[in-house]
């Protein structure tokens, strides 16, 4: 689906396409991605990806704090920058669960689009579960009957039960929002004291957070009869895949699309609980802004695996913006054409 970058007017000069861009606003990141379709999807023109801490204290608060605003604030004013320099035919804008949660979040948003002129939506839980879903379509063409999509969120985790059988139409047949993500978590327990205790009471709280969703949907018996692997689509994922196959640095051209066995995840989930939170800084796949919210996602990842036990965990790089990507070129083909 993606391609390697080059340059917005020598892909323009050779293709004569359009460029598109998405924009996500997290409750831990601001991510925006520009790219122009190709024949395999899209090709990437230019990326950013930034930790702002959005949703820092709103657990306690209910609200966005004045700070958490000003860093994501200097964040999209770097997004606005890099797109009056590469002028897009369309441009989708999302936030997601700090947003939704806040009590100020319209205020901020309204902030945001007088200050930068970049017009952010609320999405809703349903919409940001497609979205991962039809970026993650291609991975889900692997065989099998069900999976489980997950995107491990930093205000929120998602998940959606998807059937597979249609060959390159996946559906979704039932999805579920939970309030609780990487950043929330690290808030609600806190580092200190005994850490192996620490991680125990985090999945614990998870875990007992996803009965409901197996209840109504029988996700462990399916799993028993075979047929249903597990997708992961987030942070977390992707570097407990990068320790897994001991990359020396991160590629995403390894992890996007690996394949790990439960074995191998938990694994990879002991290695980093093992690492302490200094290692974790140092370590060529995590680095000092994630190291704090590395064991909160390793939490709930274990807590999913050990809720849904399937034999494989597809590993995704990809989520929401190119899942607005796609969507926002499918929607422009027949004007396209009809030019």
């Amino acid at each position: 689906m993606l391609e390697s970058a080059m340059t917005a007017s020598t892909e323009r000069a050779r293709t004569g396409a359009p460029a598109y861009a998405a924009l996500d606003l997290g409750t831990n990141n601001c991510r925006l991605l520009v790219a122009t379709p190709s024949p395999a999807g899209f090709r990437v023109l230019d990326s950013f990806s930034r930790i702002v801490r959005l949703g820092e204290g709103l657990h306690d608060s209910g609200r966005l704090n004045p700070t958490a605003m000003d860093r994501a604030l200097a964040a999209l004013h770097g997004c606005a920058a890099r797109l009056a320099r590469r002028p897009v035919r369309g441009l989708r804008a999302v936030a997601t669960e700090a947003c939704r949660r806040a009590a100020n979040g319209p205020e901020f948003l309204a902030r945001v689009r007088a200050e930068t002129g970049l017009p952010i939506d609320v999405i809703s839980c349903r919409e940001e579960a497609e979205l991962a879903l039809e970026s993650c379509a291609p991975l889900l063409a692997r065989g099998g009957q069900r999976a489980l999509l997950f995107d491990i969120g930093g205000g929120s985790t998602e998940l959606a039960w998807v059937r597979t059988a249609r060959a390159g139409n996946p559906e979704l047949i039932g999805y579920v929002s939970l309030p609780v993500g990487v950043v929330t978590l690290a808030e609600r327990f806190p580092a200190g004291g005994c850490p192996h205790a620490r991680f125990r009471a985090m999945v614990e709280d998870v875990a007992d957070r996803l009965l409901a969703f197996d209840r109504i949907h029988c996700i462990r018996l399916e799993i028993r009869q075979g047929g249903v692997f597990l997708l992961g689509t987030s942070g977390t994922v992707t570097t407990l895949a990068g320790l897994a196959l001991e990359l020396p640095r991160y590629r995403r051209a390894l992890v996007d699309g690996a394949v790990l066995t439960r074995e191998a995840a938990t694994a990879a989930v002991a290695r980093l609980r093992m690492l302490g939170q200094e290692g974790l800084a140092h370590h060529p796949c995590v680095g000092a802004e994630r190291a704090e919210f590395v064991l909160p996602g390793c939490a709930i990842f274990a807590a999913i695996c050990r809720t849904w036990p399937a034999a494989e965990v597809v590993v995704a790089d990809r989520g929401l913006r190119e899942g607005m990507l796609l969507r926002l070129m499918r929607a422009e083909r027949p004007r396209r054409r009809a030019a």
